[in-house]
């Protein structure tokens, strides 16, 4: 199973729209995840024409927003769960991929999907798959956007893709 991911994307406030390249790297996959601040629930309408989309609010994303898509999922996906989380809570950016793993201590995860910090990031820890896609609008410190995929099959890999 290939998974595209992504995070961050901050329509309409940091890009009117996603970035076309974004539709080419997803391209055949069979899913897709967003960790969270998209801002405007169009964003999920315009995702979906690519694959099925899954997705939990962040710290921008406004109040019905999150009420619809809620702020933490796990999700069974191939054999694994993995679970989805935008990672915003505290104040500390250096400590988001900590605070993602947290969120899910109650529940065993092989893969814990994130945002928040914008800042691409791929370790593992105790087992656990941490993965930031970081964002394909708005880059922040780092040289430049991007985004993720995953791919679900005897274990799980993750790759970030720079635009």
């Amino acid at each position: 199973m290939r998974i595209g991911v992504l995070s961050d994307t901050h329509i309409p406030t940091r890009a009117r729209h996603l970035p076309p390249a974004l539709f080419t790297i997803f391209a055949g996959v069979d899913l897709l995840l967003h960790a969270g601040d998209l801002v405007e629930e169009h964003v999920l309408t315009e995702l979906s024409t690519i694959a099925p989309v899954e997705a939990v609010a962040g710290n921008m994303d406004p109040p019905l927003l999150k009420q619809k898509l809620g702020r933490k999922k796990v999700l069974e996906l191939a054999g694994f769960k993995i679970g989805l989380v935008h990672g915003d809570y505290g104040n500390e950016r250096s400590k988001t991929p900590q605070r993602a793993l947290e969120a899910f201590d109650k529940e065993q995860v092989d893969c814990v999907v994130f945002g928040h910090s914008h800042q691409p990031y791929l370790q593992t820890h105790n087992n656990v798959l941490l993965f930031n896609p970081g964002s394909p609008t708005d880059r922040r410190r780092e040289p430049r956007h991007s985004c993720g995929l995953l791919t679900l099959d005897k274990t799980i890999t993750a790759e970030i893709i720079y635009l």
